[in-house]
């Protein structure tokens, strides 16, 4: 479990097949970080598999690749970091899962981001709700049939990717946990 509220901005070092290495020094030198542990990539829960001086690395199932945006990163990209949510700290953004149930497209960049979004996402976006952008736990200023705003501080502009991602720019979007369980006790769902 996560918040959304992003620890460090890593980078991807290298990638062999589903093999990612990322250069994160700052997680790592808390030094609780151990083989197993998760952190979330992008908003992408991830398991290390290995670390050293300031790396950890982790495996990617081809079905993580297909449905995030894991897949286009590329040695250098910046990624957004956070490590899993202890049960002694606060609850800064709201509870992500790391599980990303779409890729978005930017349709216009930061500080007034808007994102297009399936409709399979768009059910659970709401204004003034919340919404993970590649990990990053925003509030919904608008929300449309096909699209959604968040505002975008400077602050976070600057300490995550949401500062750097361009128009077309894929995403990975993951809706608000809390609505997609009211959903299902009510009896809406989908098999």
């Amino acid at each position: 479990m996560f918040t959304g509220i992003i620890e460090e901005l890593g980078y991807l070092r290298s990638r062999q097949g589903g093999r990612l290495t990322f250069d994160a020094p700052r997680i790592l030198a808390q030094g609780d970080t151990a083989l197993g542990d998760s952190i979330a990539v992008n908003g992408c829960c991830l398991t290390v598999v290995g670390a050293g001086g300031g790396w950890w690395e982790a495996d990617v199932v081809e079905e993580t690749m297909s449905c995030t945006n894991l897949a286009a990163l590329r040695p250098g990209d910046s990624v957004n970091l956070e490590r899993p949510l202890r049960l002694a700290d606060r609850l800064g953004g709201h509870l992500v899962q790391g599980h990303v149930d779409a890729l978005g497209t930017v349709e216009r960049p930061a500080p007034d981001l808007v994102v297009s979004a399936p409709a399979r996402v768009m059910r659970y976006v709401i204004e003034k709700g919340s919404i993970t952008v590649d990990g990053v736990s925003l509030t919904v200023t608008q929300a449309g049939d096909d699209r959604f705003a968040v505002a975008v501080i400077p602050h976070t502009a600057a300490v995550t990717t949401l500062g750097r991602r361009a128009a077309g720019a894929g995403v990975n979007l993951e809706a608000d946990m809390v609505a997609k369980y009211v959903e299902r006790l009510a009896g809406r769902h989908e098999v």
